[in-house]
């Protein structure tokens, strides 16, 4: 009893975190395609006399707005993330303290890489480390999340084991379609700034190629559900994972014949941190057995 009210007091408090992890991907990725990358073209200040934007700005109002809420976002993740670590050092849940102080260094450490990108004119590969470490954050945060409650402790079988090894080359595979993702966006024509530096990469074919890869994910969470059928979790949350993934291709395929319009391209974005949530989650049920 004691254990599921400590669990139960954490939930809402890790539940936000996670939400304002995923929260800051797709603002990140409003920042982008409305080309408001540079909206603030210094930092840490938005301007050079100025922390806020400021009336007549070259970049214009709009643009300096959506990038400045984008960075308060920010100091509303240090205020959950030191909550979360408050909640778990005072419930005395010292198995996912490291967890939670990880998430609070992540999150500063966010501040000076979003700095970078600024300062190097939104240079690609910047850009692409400033959403891969979103990117392990959420993976983190979803720990944080799962491990709230004490997992069972559950003897391996050939039939987990095997489970364990399929998930984790399954998690692998989604970490890589989401690294070579980025590569696609940096060859792409939403920089977030129309003078914005892009990787010298055919966008064609670096598209044909992530798309190839994201076929092999489909085939192997096929191959998943097949093996975790009898572990009712596990394979709940791989049927999940499937139903995203073919709805986030066939988004990916829409975009990229419709020519990258910005609600498909932003609807891609929020898809990528649901995909990745359900890798994890995944990745964590195996593991847990």
């Amino acid at each position: 009893m004691m254990r599921e009210r400590i669990a139960k007091r954490l939930s809402p408090i890790l539940g936000i975190l996670l939400f304002l992890q995923a929260g800051i991907v797709v603002t990140g990725g409003a920042v982008r395609l409305t080309g408001s990358g540079l909206g603030c073209p210094t930092w840490p200040k938005c301007t050079g006399n100025s922390y806020t934007p400021v009336p007549n700005q070259a970049e214009g109002q709009f643009h300096a707005w959506i990038e400045f809420a984008n960075r308060l976002l920010t100091f509303a993740l240090i205020i959950a993330s030191l909550v979360a670590l408050f909640s778990v050092i005072y419930l005395k849940r010292r198995d996912i303290r490291a967890l939670a102080i990880g998430q609070l260094l992540g999150i500063f450490a966010q501040i000076p890489l979003g700095g970078i990108t600024v300062l190097t004119d939104l240079n690609p590969i910047p850009v692409a480390g400033h959403f891969l470490l979103s990117i392990i954050l959420i993976a983190a945060g979803t720990s944080l999340f799962e491990r709230r409650a004490y997992p069972p402790i559950v003897q391996l079988t050939p039939t987990t084991m095997s489970n364990f090894l399929i998930a984790r080359v399954h998690l692998i595979l989604t970490a890589i379609v989401i690294v070579l993702g980025t590569v696609v966006t940096g060859s792409g024509p939403h920089a977030g700034d129309i003078g914005a530096p892009r990787f010298h990469i055919k966008l064609q074919t670096i598209t044909w190629i992530h798309a190839c890869l994201v076929f092999a994910l489909l085939l192997l969470t096929a191959i998943l559900f097949v093996t975790s059928r009898q572990d009712a979790q596990l394979n709940r949350r791989v049927i999940i994972f499937f139903g995203l993934s073919m709805v986030q291709g066939a988004i990916g395929f829409l975009q990229y014949y419709q020519g990258l319009p910005v609600l498909l391209v932003g609807a891609h974005i929020l898809g990528v941190t649901l995909i990745w949530i359900g890798a994890w989650r995944i990745h964590l049920s195996s593991s847990q057995k």
